[in-house]
């Protein structure tokens, strides 16, 4: 094992965009730097990774179907979280769960040098290990919400130092509740997120830069004993065809006025209520700056914009706003010099993209991990939250103070100059944590190969 060019690697993420995507940025670094990839997941996934893989992976990636279990109200086409359904998520997570079998002949039939997996998927670890394959942990969620999970797992009932900062507001309190419940259950059955750190050998990787939060990886490494490494922000980078699928946005875009416009989603599995759709959309015709939303329903459900949408809201905003339905280039749209600001969920892929085009962000978080992720924002200075009245609602003059003070206030000013910051040091490091990353992978497989070869 002289060179990284003789090593295999399979790569294991979950079904959701969030998972697949940064799986899929990762194995390309890795690729071009001679590992020979396997990305295993469902039909379903898999159709949409083929659109974003260009000829010059074809003989480095190497895409593996993992057929699921059939379940009569979940066919094939839903074998992803992409537009499924809310309550269908329990059984599309029942059925992954029943695909071991199918993912332990994938590892008999490739025999790969490590296995890289996710975070939901604990018996795929076990499998590999019983086989004498390495598996290392890629964590797709930030390193900030993990910590404090982690925190809460092992030091229950001790305050978690970065408190001051990182908290849940009292109307996210089913979160933080949720959150309790699910680790202390976890000694009568282990959290799958848990598992899979303590399975993973020396190092787990997480997606990430250490500028912005770094000292939530170092202090989950503390807490785990394993070492974290970041393997930076793993941006999909916009292609051509984004702009040919889309061009009458950009050509929208391309008349406004330089950081003028703001780009309002909530991510590629979540859906606004209507109420939440309604005051995002008054706050956004208040605030009276060019605006970019994207709504999205799901799979199956016949809605028009119209509908969705407050009674004449088209025609009060008339060319100041555009209304996309489903998907949008969101990487072209941030790269776009007139976005000026980003109203997010703070999904984490989308804060990374976010501080890779250098677009400050209104926080808007919706569940589980987002309100966390947005706290880290306010925390390093690149945006502020939303606020919510005392029962967390979203209030439409809310939304549109905070796309002001942003689009046109001091505060803005600040938050412009701290992305333009968190940018650079992206742009400086370049592949430096890459090529980190790729050196520890490299060694991890080297001591199981003397292992098995009997050096120790």
């Amino acid at each position: 094992m002289e060179n990284y060019r003789n090593l295999s690697v399979l790569m294991f993420p979950w079904l959701a965009h969030g998972h697949i995507s940064p799986f899929l940025e990762l194995a390309k670094k890795l690729s071009a730097r001679n590992f020979t990839v396997y990305l295993c997941s469902t039909g379903a996934t898999l159709n949409s990774v083929k659109e974003k893989l260009s000829e010059n992976f074809k003989n480095s990636i190497f895409l593996v179907e993992l057929p699921l279990p059939e379940f009569s109200n979940l066919p094939p086409h839903y074998h992803t979280t992409n537009g499924l359904p809310p309550e269908l998520m329990p059984i599309l997570k029942e059925a992954f769960n029943q695909a071991g079998p199918n993912f332990l002949e994938i590892l008999r039939n490739l025999k790969p040098d490590l296995l890289i997996y996710d975070s939901l998927q604990p018996w795929a670890p076990k499998a590999a290990l019983a086989m004498n394959i390495p598996a290392v942990d890629f964590i797709t969620s930030s390193s900030v919400m993990t910590a404090l999970m982690m925190h809460v797992f092992k030091k229950p009932g001790l305050r978690f130092p970065y408190s001051d900062s990182i908290f849940y507001h009292s109307h996210e309190a089913s979160f933080e509740k949720r959150l309790q419940d699910k680790l202390k259950g976890h000694f009568v059955e282990k959290l799958p997120v848990i598992e899979c750190i303590e399975q993973s050998s020396d190092i787990i990787l997480i997606k990430g830069f250490n500028e912005f939060d770094g000292k939530y990886s170092d202090y989950l490494t503390k807490l785990t004993g394993k070492k974290v490494i970041a393997v930076g922000p793993l941006v999909q980078e916009p292609t051509i065809d984004d702009e040919n699928e889309n061009f009458e946005i950009i050509k929208w875009l391309n008349k406004k006025e330089k950081r003028s416009t703001v780009f309002v989603s909530f991510g590629s599995e979540y859906f606004l209520s209507k109420e939440d759709r309604e005051e995002i959309a008054l706050g956004l015709e208040r605030s009276d700056v060019n605006f970019i939303f994207v709504i999205r329903f799901p799979k199956g459900e016949n809605s028009k914009l119209e509908e969705a949408l407050p009674k004449g809201f088209f025609k009060r905003v008339g060319e100041r706003g555009r209304v996309l339905e489903g998907w949008a280039p969101q990487a072209k749209i941030l790269s776009h010099v007139s976005i000026g600001a980003f109203v997010s969920h703070c999904g984490w892929s989308s804060i990374l993209e976010s501080m890779q085009y250098g677009v400050p962000i209104i926080a808007l978080p919706m569940h589980l991990d987002q309100p966390i992720n947005a706290r880290l924002v306010a925390e390093v200075g690149a945006g502020i939250e939303v606020c919510r009245d005392v029962n967390g609602r979203i209030r439409r003059r809310e939304v549109a103070i905070a796309v002001n003070q942003v689009m046109k206030g001091e505060i803005g000013e600040f938050v412009k100059k701290q992305v333009k910051y968190l940018q650079s040091k992206i742009e400086e490091k370049g592949d430096e944590e890459m090529d980190r990353v790729v050196e520890v992978l490299f060694q991890v497989c080297l001591k199981n190969q003397n292992k098995k070869n009997g050096f120790h």
